[in-house]
């Protein structure tokens, strides 16, 4: 087998977060749901995109946050996800490039416009989240750069786009063309409501032996196992899946790999601001350390710490110098 070009190469959501500060009588106005996340159509995040304030605008979206914090631990990435052929779309494609990470897909012309999610903060720091999925969901199969693809160590899929039919037949593909070239497959599950649409595919997946490490968080581990309780969760999945990571927010997470286990606590935090992108951002470390060769619980202990820098401020990229931090806490 030759020497992989890119650690991990992942395939997601390519959304543009537009965030813009905003005041409670604004909130009212637009009759948003306070503090909450909320799917809206073209026309709405058009309305929307209008009465905002000066914003401010990076590339967001699961997986391509998770590689943003691959490569800054100094991992090489890849990312595939679909964007148009517009300002936000370029704005997208100029922001994963400029932390190192090599995206190629080409925009997608004419409507609908480039995902984003408009991002109302109120002085409070509340964040009101409208997402627009727009032409992240029509990444088609032949995108894919399977060359690339057989070319890294780890092909991440983000469970998220999985709901959408041509990029779910796209992953299918990438899947097959990562295990034709003897390429680890990663899933992350990303939220209940996806293993309640797609459970049977994921557990599929699994049973046929495609799936290499598994991310959960304890509720999803649930959902997809049918078992409440976390430990009979791990052992329905422990022996069908190479590696299995469950985070358990502030109660650390556990991992399996061919018959060994870890656990970690989570990392001491004096306050928590936002937990957004807290599973991206563990699972970039996490990631980082099973490249690399490292064992079970230094790689969960990569991924707590990482976790708890993200949870430590506003937004889903890191602020700190996500090595220079590592360095510190694993001498």
């Amino acid at each position: 087998m030759t020497e992989p070009r890119y650690d991990v190469i992942a395939i997601g959501n390519a959304i543009v977060d537009v965030m813009a500060p905003a005041t409670d009588d604004l909130i009212e106005e637009l009759q948003l749901n306070r503090g909450g996340m909320t799917l809206v159509d073209a026309e709405r995040a058009k309305e929307l995109y209008d009465a905002m304030g000066p914003a401010r605008e990076i590339s967001g979206g699961s997986a391509a946050n998770t590689l943003a914090g691959l490569s800054a631990l100094g991992a090489q990435c890849a990312f595939i996800g679909q964007v148009s052929n517009d300002q936000l779309g370029e704005v997208f494609a100029h922001d994963i490039r400029a932390v190192g990470i090599d995206f190629d897909t080409a925009p997608r012309q004419g409507e609908p416009s480039t995902a984003r999610c408009l991002i109302f903060v109120t002085p409070d720091a509340q964040r009101t989240m409208n997402t627009f999925l727009g032409a992240s969901q029509f990444l088609p199969a032949e995108a894919l750069d399977e060359e690339a693809i057989g070319g890294a160590r780890v092909l991440y899929l983000e469970g998220y786009l999985w709901d959408p039919e041509e990029p779910r037949a796209a992953m299918r593909r990438a899947i097959e063309a990562a295990r034709n070239a003897g390429r680890e497959v990663a899933f992350t599950l990303s939220e209940v409501f996806v293993i309640d649409r797609h459970g049977d595919d994921f557990r599929a997946l699994i049973d046929d032996g495609l799936i290499d490490i598994l991310f959960a968080n304890h509720l999803e581990l649930a959902a997809l196992t049918g078992e409440d309780d976390l430990e009979a969760g791990i052992a329905a999945l422990k022996d069908k899946v190479p590696t299995l990571v469950v985070t358990r927010s502030s109660d650390g997470a556990v991992a399996t790999r061919n018959g060994e286990r870890a656990e970690v606590a989570a990392e001491p935090i004096d306050q928590v601001v936002d937990t957004t992108g807290a599973g991206d951002l563990f699972a970039a470390g996490f990631l980082y350390g099973h490249v690399n060769g490292e064992p079970l619980q230094k790689c969960l202990r990569r991924g707590a710490i990482a976790a708890c820098e993200i949870i430590s401020h506003y937004g889903a990229r890191t602020e700190a110098n996500l090595k220079a931090l590592m360095d510190e806490k694993l001498g």
